[in-house]
């Protein structure tokens, strides 16, 4: 069956996806960026780099619990600090200051202490070459790590615990940061029930325990989900006060007496700027840009259609709203034969074996079962794959 003639390509619909991020993070009138405190910049985008306010570390340090030592030895014994001439030693732990005068740290394990003239008297221990501790043996200079003014976490990262740390090192209390996009979620779906046994006809709501989190994961900030009707008005009043700088939709985006979202969104006068895409499942997903500047991604009603559909225009539009690159896409050796799908690509959930890739069992679009067991998802062009081919993969974002 061939594709739509005003439908998109998957990888056209995600660069679109995430040029329209970018715009729309670059008109933002109040500014993209906001300085917040470390402890709250988890899992937020860098909007500037991180630049180191001093040399990490700011002091030559002791990499060992031992002594610092100036000369060949043995040494007098001075208090812990204290600067150094030659025949000198102090006291020092692991991450201590350096003294002045000082040529290494003699580890703890390789050194004695006796006496001289009744004054403390340290030595190597037996069998330690007299060689040990060389020059600069065990000291961590200043500026090892960076040195003040280097770029040590660059802008448009999603920070993690590991770049907090880093920048408190360098001296930072909080960082410029791209708040996390407010995203409504409306689920449409008169036959959908969200607790209990589902009567013939009628089916288990999929979206509302699972779309804030994956949401969340990707970079935005979600609102708990409403619930709507299959019914126009309804779906054109909840997008006309739903708020949020992104609006995700499940259901209504086909064609049938039943489904309203296109229709609300030419009322409404959205600019379309993905009618459909070119894949399986998913292909009636939409993108829309609202008169004011909201932006709408239209999911099918399938469950595993509306995650391949989030994954091609969701991940990517939340990565230009918050700053970041076009999401990379890693790669796999495909471990079965796939065949062609004239003009379409298909995303599909695989399992590795010792071949590589192959399909996960239960993949429906209206299925789940394959997807949470899944590995990735595997991007088959139009022309199929022969086994042993490498294909690009999506990664969950759980």
């Amino acid at each position: 069956m061939s594709a739509e003639p005003d439908s998109v390509a998957w990888a056209a619909a995600r660069e679109k996806a995430w040029s329209a991020g970018r715009e729309a993070l670059g008109q933002d009138p109040a500014g993209p960026a906001e300085t917040v405190p470390l402890e709250r910049c988890l899992g937020l985008v860098l909007a500037e780099r991180v630049a180191a306010q001093l040399p990490v570390p700011h002091y030559a340090s002791s990499a060992m619990d031992g002594w610092t030592v100036s000369g060949a030895g043995p040494w007098l014994l001075k208090p812990p600090g204290s600067a150094l001439r030659s025949g000198e030693a102090a006291p020092v732990v692991t991450g201590g200051l350096i003294p002045e005068g000082t040529d290494a740290v003699l580890r703890s394990e390789y050194g004695v202490l006796g006496e001289r003239h009744g004054r403390p008297l340290l030595d190597r221990a037996p069998g330690v070459s007299g060689e040990e501790p060389a020059p600069g043996r065990h000291i961590r200079p200043a500026g090892e790590e960076a040195a003040a003014g280097d770029t040590v976490v660059p802008a448009g990262t999603r920070l993690t615990p590991a770049h907090l740390a880093i920048a408190a090192v360098c001296g930072h209390d909080g960082l410029p940061v791209h708040p996390a996009p407010e995203v409504a979620l409306l689920l449409t779906g008169d036959e959908v029930v969200i607790s209990g046994l589902p009567a013939p006809g009628h089916v288990r709501d999929t979206f509302g325990p699972t779309l804030p989190a994956i949401v969340s994961a990707l970079g935005g900030k979600p609102f708990p989900p409403r619930r709507l009707p299959d019914d126009f008005a309804a779906t054109r009043a909840a997008i006309d006060g739903c708020g949020g700088r992104v609006v995700v939709t499940t259901g209504g985006t086909g064609h049938s007496r039943a489904d309203h979202l296109r229709a609300v969104l030419k009322a409404a006068g959205a600019q379309i700027l993905v009618p459909s895409i070119r894949m399986r499942p998913g292909h009636p997903a939409l993108l829309a840009r609202l008169a004011d500047g909201r932006l709408v991604v239209g999911l099918p009603g399938n469950p595993l259609a509306a995650m391949m559909a989030l994954l091609t225009l969701g991940a990517p539009l939340l990565a230009g709203l918050t700053g970041r690159q076009l999401p990379p896409l890693d790669s796999v050796q495909s471990g079965a034969r796939f065949a062609p799908l004239e003009g379409r690509h298909r995303l599909v959930p695989y399992a590795l074996d010792e071949q590589g890739a192959v399909p996960a069992d239960h993949v429906g679009s209206a299925m789940m079962r394959g997807l949470a067991a899944a590995s990735g998802v595997v991007v088959v062009p139009p022309e199929g794959a022969r086994r042993g081919q490498q294909l690009p993969t999506l990664p969950l974002p759980w």
